[in-house]
């Protein structure tokens, strides 16, 4: 049976094909396509290394990536409500989840993140999202009514949210979290001399952490060591090294050597072996996809009157640029090394499910008629 797509056509294919941001829409689906390519490109040297087949890497990234499309696709055509609604059930979810990592999580490299449920997922990737959608139904809901407290709520399960992550620990994932929070505390329209009091804790944890945290210290100074001319980690070196072989165009498909040489190739340095193999105008071409998901999906929310849809879009939009951000940084030496996958890029199961699903209830929020659906239950 054919599916109609002309624009008179009623079904639901058809008005999300119509509604959906082209822009957004073609540089998802580039950023997956390039994930698929590096996945041939880098995991196979890791596979080889820890003696598992050549391609296991490349067979799972595909079957992940069935299902993340998928889920990208069902999400970004839903409304309003529906959102709103998955992302209070979702967060409560991930918030057991947390807790169940805590206590019977596998520890991997000193940190306990996964949960072995047949499959390992990693909660915390999940947790953006729900997190993000959930907090700008709080800022929106204080908004609408003057006796609900959506900021003192945001607070307390932000406080929460991040104590858990902390307790596994993933600092990374805090300092996204945080910084997302505040982002939209601070278009949520926050006073600005609370805003600064707000601003100001985080900066005091933030550097409460560094100096509390060896961990956190011995990464931020490898990583000034080698900004003011010392001898950067190894993982760094080997990357700054991938970007000079690789120079505009590449040293070929299959002929970079940084894959062999780093344990994460194929997850957190999966950008260096892009450069090397494909250069660095393919470099600048995953970077030009970032900066549109991010710059296009603001631009669009910023014209609509709907708070939810503002804090949402833009809570979601900048979490996804950070991450991307914070990946490529620490590649180049811009910033402390952090375990943290370059998004819709990066191998792996989880993270590539949790981009997924941000992106696809980033799609749903910028479609033209998202408000059109839910006039009948704006809650």
């Amino acid at each position: 049976m054919w599916v109609s797509f002309s624009r008179t056509s009623r079904n639901i294919f058809a008005n999300w094909w119509w509604t959906v941001d082209k822009w957004l829409l073609g540089a998802v689906v580039f950023l997956l396509g390039c994930g698929m390519v590096l996945s041939f490109s880098a995991s196979p040297a890791v596979a080889q290394r820890i003696n598992v087949g050549t391609y296991h890497f490349v067979y799972r990234h595909l079957f992940y990536l069935g299902i993340s499309v998928t889920v990208m696709l069902a999400f970004s055509m839903l409304g309003l409500k529906y959102i709103r609604r998955f992302a209070l059930l979702g967060y409560v979810a991930v918030l057991f989840l947390l807790i169940a990592t805590l206590l019977f999580g596998v520890e991997i490299k000193g940190a306990k993140r996964w949960l072995d449920l047949g499959v390992q997922i990693q909660p915390s990737e999940f947790l953006k999202p729900t997190f993000i959608v959930f907090t700008a139904w709080l800022f929106e809901m204080q908004r609408r009514y003057r006796n609900f407290h959506g900021v003192i709520i945001s607070i307390v399960l932000t406080g929460l949210t991040c104590f858990m992550l902390l307790r596994q620990p993933d600092y990374g994932m805090t300092f996204v979290v945080a910084v997302i929070w505040f982002v939209q505390l601070f278009l949520a329209g926050l006073p600005i001399k609370r805003l600064l009091i707000v601003g100001a804790l985080l900066v005091a944890v933030f550097v409460i952490g560094y100096f509390a945290l060896p961990h956190v210290q011995v990464r931020v100074e490898q990583m000034l060591t080698g900004v003011f001319g010392g001898e950067p980690s190894y993982q760094v070196k080997r990357s700054l090294e991938a970007f000079k072989n690789g120079g505009w165009f590449g040293v070929g498909v299959g002929e970079g050597v940084v894959k062999w040489h780093i344990p994460d190739a194929h997850t957190d340095f999966v950008f260096p072996v892009a450069a090397e193999e494909y250069g660095m105008f393919f470099c600048l071409a995953i970077v030009l996809a970032y900066a549109i998901i991010v710059v296009r999906s603001m631009w669009l929310s910023v014209r609509d009157d709907n708070m939810f849809i503002v804090l949402s879009v833009c809570g979601l939009a900048a979490s996804f640029g950070l991450q991307a951000f914070v990946n490529m940084a620490s590649t180049l030496q811009l910033g402390p090394t952090k375990g943290m996958a370059l998004p819709l890029v990066s191998y792996g199961g989880s993270s590539l499910l949790g981009a997924s699903l941000g992106i696809g209830m980033l799609l749903a929020l910028t479609r033209k008629n998202v408000h059109a659906e839910d006039k009948d239950d704006e809650a």
